[in-house]
């Protein structure tokens, strides 16, 4: 794995049409770090992250890739050094999972596609991180839903870039799967020293994994930094709209949410 390049948003906005969704965003990823971006439903975060990974054209601002504009640069440069795993992925009916992974290879491949004993190798060690190994002659239609989220990811793997982009990988799974796929997510920052950046839904996961927690609401950046010192009750409430304590998580120490509803709260009011 090469060492993790540099991505940047500078006075980023992005949007479908006439219909602005980010707006003005400027974000630092941190290198060699997990970013996790969280905020309420429809808040820009997919967004954002599509812009980041160029699958969405800015509408002024830009994306800067090792300090160049990540529009400007040929797109096998940016396949070598970012990749993605869009939220909800769909294989080609009938693809077997080595066949799947092997895609991931495509950018290090010449005009003619040609294999090499390397490609085989990044294969091998992606499906072996993900435990996915014993799958790789079956089809990814016949796979669990935590089974093909991790063949997902070693696609990605496999690619081998030092930036990891991530749309929801855990929409859809148990917790016990969440759990397996984040902790994944980490061996690979921690082993390679890649830059993981991911959008969640769950608060404490988010907070559990993040070294760099980014708080959106309504296109825009509320707070960026440590989890510890950027969820905050008033933080949660003003971007969630949900009263809630925040207390530290009896297994890692990290912020842990817990509402605030009208039943059920044992005498807070």
């Amino acid at each position: 794995m090469p060492a993790p390049s540099t991505l940047r948003a500078e006075e980023l906005s992005l949007g479908y049409g006439d219909r602005h969704v980010v707006d003005n965003l400027t974000l630092e990823i941190p290198a060699g770090k997990v970013t996790v971006i969280v905020g309420p439903n429809a808040c820009g975060k997919s967004t954002f992250l599509r812009g980041l990974a160029r699958l969405l054209p800015a509408s002024s601002g830009s994306v800067l890739l090792d300090g160049r504009s990540i529009h400007s640069t040929p797109s096998k440069d940016v396949a070598l050094k970012l990749g993605i795993l869009p939220q909800g992925p769909i294989a080609p009916d009938g693809i077997t999972v080595a066949d799947l992974v092997s895609r991931g290879r495509h950018p290090h491949q010449g005009y003619f596609r040609r294999w090499t004993a390397e490609d085989d190798a990044a294969v091998t060690a992606a499906l072996t991180a993900t435990g996915t190994l014993e799958l790789a002659a079956r089809s990814v239609d016949e796979l669990s839903g935590g089974q093909r989220q991790r063949v997902w990811i070693a696609m990605a793997l496999a690619q081998r870039t030092g930036i990891l982009l991530l749309d929801e990988p855990t929409t859809y799974l148990d917790l016990s799967h969440q759990v397996e796929v984040l902790d994944l997510l980490t061996d690979l920052n921690e082993s390679e020293g890649a830059t993981v950046v991911m959008v969640l839904h769950e608060l404490n996961l988010a907070c559990r994994y993040a070294d760099h927690l980014v708080v959106m609401k309504d296109g825009a950046i509320v707070a960026a930094g440590d989890p510890g010192v950027v969820l905050t009750e008033q933080v949660v409430e003003d971007v969630f709209d949900m009263r809630c304590q925040v207390v530290p998580d009896p297994v890692s120490r990290t912020p842990m949410i817990v509402p605030i509803g009208r039943h059920r709260t044992g005498g807070v009011s």
